[in-house]
């Protein structure tokens, strides 16, 4: 992730960038930073990942979403744009910014080099604090490894999944992710 120039950026100033820029960007205490583009094996991950949530979760409440829908986790103020997310029930909206939502059941994010450190650490924490939130995904790119948070209770329950014959699933929306369909069309060589 890449900061503008270092300078306050107040919350009007984003969103006027967000609709101007064409990219988008994450938001956090006065700073926007550029959100980087996909890589080939990013794109595939949460295209399959998407792609079985969707069939799954036909007919019933809940319902996934691509990182074009931005998430603000009211508690610390970031707005952000998780790679997928899966809404139960009826999407809730901040108050500001508008068109920008609150209430996750599940949330994922696919692994890069330059952002497995902030998704697996401070940017898990910030998540942690949605109270709608319960469950909650990091796949890498490079190799088979999904890392399943679950929460139960007050507590954030880890697993680890990496043979492609393993599957996750996800009690919250009763879903099951196999590895194997994931990873289907991914090359490791090219990560």
């Amino acid at each position: 992730m890449g900061a503008l120039p270092d300078r306050y950026v107040s919350l009007e100033d984003y969103l006027e960038l967000e609709e101007v820029s064409g990219i988008k960007h994450e938001y956090y205490q006065g700073a926007a930073f550029a959100l980087a583009g996909a890589s080939v094996n990013n794109d595939l991950i949460v295209g399959a990942v998407f792609g079985n949530l969707f069939i799954q979760l036909d007919g019933k409440s809940c319902r996934p979403h691509t990182s074009d829908l931005r998430l603000k986790v009211e508690a610390v103020g970031l707005l952000t744009y998780p790679d997928v997310s899966v809404i139960c029930g009826e999407a809730q909206l901040a108050d500001s910014p508008l068109n920008t939502y609150v209430n996750p059941t599940v949330l994922v994010e696919v692994l890069s080099r330059s952002t497995a450190g902030y998704d697996r650490g401070r940017k898990a924490d910030f998540y942690r604090t949605i109270p709608s939130l319960r469950e909650y995904l990091l796949i890498a790119q490079d190799r088979p490894c999904i890392e399943h948070w679950r929460r139960q209770g007050d507590e954030w329950l880890p697993a680890e999944f990496s043979s492609l014959e393993d599957k996750v699933a996800l009690a919250s929306i009763d879903c099951i992710l196999p590895l194997a369909a994931i990873y289907e069309r991914v090359r490791f060589d090219v990560a």
